[in-house]
């Protein structure tokens, strides 16, 4: 059973395994990072401990964070759970876990962080494949308090469970995704978003700016309070069904992503790891704006546990 302040291996110290590690650290757990890059493991222990200062943990803990580069250096006696965070890569997710399954003692979950691939295909391929399942992290991993539990067709229901109590108690708001559809629950709902606006501004109906502004200060702002379900439940489903009716029709349902975001792609205009993508980006833009989304999803953060505690 997995339990607390125990030893947990997080493989892959990227941009979400330094997160999740952040999140474990912060709640007392024993840490192993493996990762191949002798540049990530020097960087993890300052910014574990960076992390911890800013979500309010002690600062200490990024002590019980260890990295390394070999899987067989684990001290698997000691570990109650893995997490693989590797690159979105099937073949090399595949394998991985072909390797943890001979190395973790039996009876530890084995999960994966993708957004991308069925846990039903990075782990459908083991013997004790029951112990597979799905934790889907939301960048950054150590604000965003989503965690998606995802089970696969063969996942133990006890494992699940067990993940979901986890996750709650390193303060997390976990959700148990029951199917393995592509995407899962948070990605499905952000892609479906994100066809409309990136479709929407290729066909000159407003700018990146203005899509932007839309969802933070129209709809977006709401959803502090309350999730879009909630949200029909008070404005009344009989309007959501004549809206619906009327603008249903009209929405794009294309299956494929707009020939604006293939050109970019193309063309590298990325984001922020470019310097360009809708907008330009120097160190100093990107350091400050950084900073301001930090800060704002610290204040959301505090509304959410106020409201919480006030439930």
């Amino acid at each position: 059973m997995v339990q607390k302040n125990q030893g947990v291996v997080i493989i892959g110290g990227g941009v979400m395994g330094g997160d999740i590690a952040i999140v474990f650290a912060a709640g007392g757990w024993n840490v192993h990072v493996t990762s191949p890059s002798r540049k990530t493991q020097e960087a993890l222990p300052a910014r574990v401990a960076a992390g911890l200062r800013k979500s309010g943990a002690p600062e200490g803990n990024a002590a019980n964070v260890t990295t390394g580069a070999e899987l067989g250096a684990v001290p698997w006696q000691e570990v109650n759970l893995v997490v693989e965070a590797a690159t979105e890569d099937l073949p090399l997710k595949r394998k991985l876990f072909s390797e943890l399954e001979r190395l973790a003692r039996p009876e530890i979950p084995l999960v994966s962080n993708t957004s991308t691939f069925p846990i039903g295909e990075i782990g459908g391929h083991l013997k004790t494949q029951s112990r597979v399942a799905g934790l889907h992290f939301f960048m950054p991993a150590h604000l965003v308090p989503l965690v998606e539990v995802i089970s696969a067709e063969f996942t133990g229901r006890d494992i699940a469970d067990q993940l979901v109590r986890l996750m709650r108690d390193l303060g997390k708001a976990p959700i148990h995704v029951t199917k393995d559809v592509p995407g899962f629950v948070g990605n499905r709902l952000q892609h479906a978003l994100m066809r409309e606006a990136l479709y929407l501004v290729a066909d000159g109906v407003t700018t990146p700016e203005g899509i932007d502004t839309a969802v933070r200060y129209g709809f977006g702002f709401r959803f502090i309070a309350c999730g879009p379900v909630l949200q029909k439940e008070m404005s009344g489903w009989d309007t959501h069904l004549i809206g619906g009716t009327t603008v249903y029709p009209h929405l794009h349902n294309e299956k494929a992503p707009p020939a604006l975001l293939r050109d970019m792609v193309g063309m590298g205009h990325i984001g922020m790891k470019s310097g360009r993508g809708f907008w330009e980006w120097n160190e100093e833009t990107l350091a400050k704006e950084r900073a301001r989304i930090e800060r704002c999803l610290q204040a959301g953060m505090e509304i959410l546990k106020s409201d919480a505690d006030n439930k």
